[in-house]
């Protein structure tokens, strides 16, 4: 496990953009040999897909050869609505840059069959040879994608009813009226991320940092789903200084050293 300190919200983005980009061109993906990437959205990863947006139109930087799958897809709501996480990764990320739409994986909220869709979604990763590297962000109770506190750190991806602190957080979003906002998401499991050859998890900002300390200062735990990250054999947690304030100066010495 690495925990990779930065001295704020733009470099954490970029350091996290250039080992992204970094890992797909030594992997020198081609017709044959996608590259796999697991994607998250919120408001954590906008710095890190900007500046590989930005990289794509300097052209050191091809997505022709990359297989993206998305962590998660609220239940119910419209793929078209401007808060759905298709029109999200659409409008940040995928129209700006190269991929063939049929590359980019996301779950589908309205399938007829919920958990036939989140079947065939475990398999698309499978039958892609598995995820090379999963990026992910964390939710201010220590949650990775919808896998709210209590759930399974072997569950694979399935519907799941989201927390109330998830509803609250995510009211920004909808105007602040509770009612608009989903209640139900389908997500990858924590096994599924767990899968993946090699984990990336951002971490930024104050209201995170009591999250950031539950996931590398304390044990595995269900309730902080993302310190299952723990037992991964190649994860690193990238965050800025405000993210370590609930770390031991010690944790903080050892891994900036």
């Amino acid at each position: 496990m690495r925990l990779v300190i930065l001295e704020d919200y733009d470099q954490a983005s970029e350091w996290a953009a250039k080992y992204i980009c970094n890992r797909i061109i030594q992997f020198k993906p081609s017709q044959g040999r996608y590259f796999t990437l697991g994607l998250p959205t919120g408001n954590t990863p906008l710095g890190c897909y900007r500046k590989l947006i930005e990289y794509h139109k300097k052209g050191d930087l091809s997505f022709k050869y990359v297989k993206t799958f998305n962590m998660d897809e609220y239940v119910g709501l419209p793929r078209n609505h401007p808060e759905s996480y298709h029109s999200y990764m659409w409008n940040n990320f995928f129209k700006h840059i190269d991929i063939d739409p049929n590359n980019a994986h996301i779950l589908d909220g309205n399938a007829p069959d919920l958990q036939a869709e989140c079947d065939a979604f475990e398999k698309k990763i499978e039958e892609a040879g598995g995820i090379d590297l999963f990026v992910g962000g964390i939710g201010p109770d220590g949650h990775i994608a919808f896998n709210e506190p209590g759930s399974s750190l072997s569950s694979r991806t399935r519907l799941k009813t989201l927390a109330m602190d998830t509803i609250l957080a995510n009211a920004k979003y909808f105007d602040g009226d509770l009612s608009k906002v989903p209640t139900m998401a389908l997500t990858v499991g924590v096994g599924t991320v767990m899968d993946a050859r090699e984990v990336m998890i951002l971490i930024t900002g104050a209201h995170k940092a009591f999250a950031l300390y539950k996931a590398i200062e304390e044990g595995v735990n269900h309730m902080w789903t993302v310190s299952a990250f723990q037992q991964h054999p190649r994860t690193i947690f990238v965050c800025d200084e405000d993210a370590t304030l609930e770390l031991r100066v010690k944790t903080v010495k050892y891994f900036k050293g």
